[in-house]
């Protein structure tokens, strides 16, 4: 482990030279990668060398107990000097095998979040606008930036389906562990008798995939356009502004009508396709590193029951980490940091076991 933070160290060190030349600085491309590396070494180096810190001193404390000849309240001093650098070093050996292990290259990217409605008809189109505001706070609480890439929704509010992206960094390693089967028990506004509903919702996190990840060939999309429909009154486009493009070889199908503008919506449709193409790469990437997927939290299915949410009893329960909470308002509300922290604590653990063993 120290030689390979001794390698990070010196790499820093490197970086930071690099930043501070001209030829850099002015060259934008290089520069912005430089420092981006830079801002993912820093928090490693800073640990490594406080750790180097707290050895010299745990060192030199043993040096001095081991000679010798000290008066006692000074040796007492020592003593504690001595325990305290001992118990640093444990502390800071721990973080620092959190910091090298290998990150998600995606935590830093934007994100497509894909909600649907599943089982439960109107109840789950309305859950589904509950879980879009839900996201749609958090982000805005973060300082996350979103927007709609396609919405279709039902006459009383909710959403058969909404996409929409969020823009920010780290958005990814926030909302990534969103992907599954949120089931919510609640009793419907509809229902007379004030019996509990059980409907589901499906939400799907993709990490926005850039030109450079995924190059579409123009032969292999079908592009049609089509007028939007749904909920949305007087203020629906007339004219065939709605955009639906197919990719041929794998089947996939995006629509966009969000925008009244034919080019804006070929735009966001063209980035959900990539991110949609780009996220089942992955998928098959991950499904190949067997021991890997297994050491994280959920597998990020979307056919993966991962969270309840119960109106009645006022909870909302994690099933991969057995986590219960008693604040459904609150995170419905978007004050979500306290399980997001969890499930990302969780994954660090179980990836820490996979490292051991």
């Amino acid at each position: 482990m120290f030689d390979k933070l001794t390698e990070v160290e010196k790499r820093f060190d490197e970086v930071n030279d690099l930043v501070c030349r001209p030829e850099i600085v002015t060259d934008q491309e290089q520069y912005t990668k430089l420092m981006k590396e830079m801002k993912q070494l820093t928090p490693v180096v800073e640990k490594f060398r406080e750790y180097k810190k707290a050895k010299k001193t745990n060192e030199e404390s043993r040096a001095m107990l081991d000679e010798g000849g000290l008066d006692s309240d000074f040796a007492e001093m020592v003593k504690e000097e001595f325990e305290q650098s001992k118990e640093d070093i444990e502390r800071i050996s721990e973080d620092l095998k959190i910091l090298l292990l290998p990150r998600d290259p995606n935590d830093d990217r934007n994100v497509i979040i894909e909600i649907r409605g599943g089982a439960g008809g109107e109840e789950s189109a309305l859950f589904a606008g509950v879980l879009f505001r839900m996201y749609s706070m958090y982000a805005e609480a973060k300082g996350f930036k979103t927007e709609i890439m396609n919405a279709n929704e039902t006459g009383l509010g909710g959403y058969k389906e909404i996409s929409f992206s969020v823009e920010g960094d780290g958005a990814y390693s926030r909302f990534k562990f969103e992907s599954g089967v949120h089931r919510v028990q609640r009793v419907p506004e509809t229902e007379s008798q004030g019996r509990i509903h059980t409907s589901t919702v499906t939400v799907a996190v993709l990490p926005e995939a850039e030109d450079i990840d995924f190059e579409l060939n123009e032969k292999d999309l079908q592009i049609d356009t089509f007028r939007s429909s749904g909920a949305g009154g007087q203020h629906i486009n007339k004219t065939s502004s709605a955009i639906r493009i197919t990719h041929l070889p794998t089947g996939t199908v995006v629509e966009c009508q969000d925008e009244r503008s034919q080019h804006k919506n070929k735009e966001k449709a063209m980035k959900v396709l990539r991110s949609r193409l780009y996220d089942a790469e992955k998928a098959k990437h991950d499904a190949e590193i067997a021991g890997e997927r297994k050491s994280q939290v959920g597998t990020g299915d979307r056919s993966e029951r991962i969270r309840t949410y119960n109106y009645p009893q006022g909870r909302i329960s994690d099933h991969r980490i057995g986590l219960t909470l008693y604040k459904i308002e609150q995170m419905l509300n978007g004050d979500l940091d306290e399980l997001i922290d969890a499930l990302i604590t969780a994954d660090t653990a179980e990836k820490l076991k996979a490292n051991e063993d």
